[in-house]
């Protein structure tokens, strides 16, 4: 009897193995936020995105990225409306959590707002906290920049409503990117040294993407459409807060990079690719021939394929391709 226990044990164990050698050993890394980091709708053409909505493409198969940012979100509302408690319910030990608030802290409205330094700190510790408790690690993030070259920067009560506005030329006055963020650029960096967590100044990094494209050229980063320059804006929009298409895919490529710079486990799993297609929305591609029409001639470039179901294109004689799949995928016939 002994014997047959022994045995049966030794068999049970050997099925636990080979159970866990199935099920697939990811990380999960939950990102919490505004609008600048929220998934989008890409109906009708749409081409908004935030840089959290592709991150993905930057981390290979061993990293899920779940974005819970939404728009219009400040630290206050994420807590009463009860995503906070979503997001730390999914939490598991060694999953990361990235928190970047600051654009809707900073608005008045009293189901929004609150004050860097007190209320801002104090919502940012609580995540810090609770991220812990869970066995999760934290990074704070500070605010990404909007784009502004105005030494006075202009009114705008929310963000939120640039999604209505409509393309007018404006005469920027300043070479320099001005700050429109005020004391909440710094929150994140105090909590992170208060509390030991990991901090990446995105203020800092988008700031220096933005000044380094200049001010025309920083345009092709933000919402930035001319009137009939896309059939999802007639009227074109003109947006500083919130990223295109290009601009999220430069944005999260930088972040991705800090990212593994302060954590050694996500540099294991960092990949970084031009030409990313995701048919939905993801990448900066929607489709693998809107990828091979814009590769450059002669020279070897690599298209991830991360999302979508495609038949095998056929390659234009001049272009050098590697399409590259996650694990267990590729073209179908």
């Amino acid at each position: 009897m002994k014997l047959t226990n022994k045995y049966l044990c030794m068999a049970l164990i050997a099925i636990l193995a080979l159970t866990s050698a199935n099920v697939p050993k990811t990380t999960t890394v939950f990102i919490i936020g505004d609008s600048t980091a929220a998934n989008k709708k890409i109906d009708g053409g749409k081409q908004e995105r935030g840089w959290g909505m592709v991150l993905q493409g930057f981390f290979s198969e061993e990293i899920y990225v779940e974005n819970h940012a939404v728009n219009g979100r400040s630290t206050k509302s994420f807590i009463d409306e009860g995503r906070w408690d979503v997001v730390l319910s999914r939490i598991k030990p060694g999953d990361y959590v990235i928190i970047q608030f600051g654009h809707n802290d900073e608005k008045p409205q009293p189901e929004r707002h609150t004050d860097a330094g007190t209320t801002f700190d104090a919502n940012l510790t609580k995540f810090v906290e609770e991220t812990r408790e869970k066995g999760g690690i934290p990074i704070l993030m500070s605010p990404v920049v909007r784009r502004n070259f105005h030494i006075k920067a202009e009114e705008q009560a929310d963000d939120e409503a640039l999604r209505d506005s409509k393309f007018h030329f404006e005469e920027e006055n300043s070479d320099t990117l001005v700050d429109t963020h005020g004391a909440y650029r710094f929150s994140a960096r105090n909590v992170a040294a208060e509390t030991q967590c990991v901090y990446v100044d995105a203020n800092k990094i988008t700031h220096d993407i933005e000044q380094s494209f200049g001010v025309e050229g920083s345009r092709k980063l933000h919402m930035w459409f001319k009137p009939g320059e896309h059939p999802s804006m007639p009227e074109g929009r003109q947006d500083n807060t919130h990223y295109s298409v290009f601009g999220a895919h430069v944005v999260a490529s930088a972040l991705s990079k800090a990212l593994a710079e302060k954590i050694p486990q996500l540099a294991k799993s960092l990949r970084d690719y031009d030409y990313i297609v995701a048919s939905n929305g993801t990448g900066n591609y929607m489709t693998v021939e809107d990828a091979l029409q814009d590769i450059p001639s002669g020279i070897m470039t690599k298209i991830l394929v991360l999302e979508g179901s495609f038949k095998k294109p056929v390659v234009p004689s001049d272009k050098k391709v590697e399409f590259v799949f996650p694990e267990g995928k590729g073209f179908v016939n």
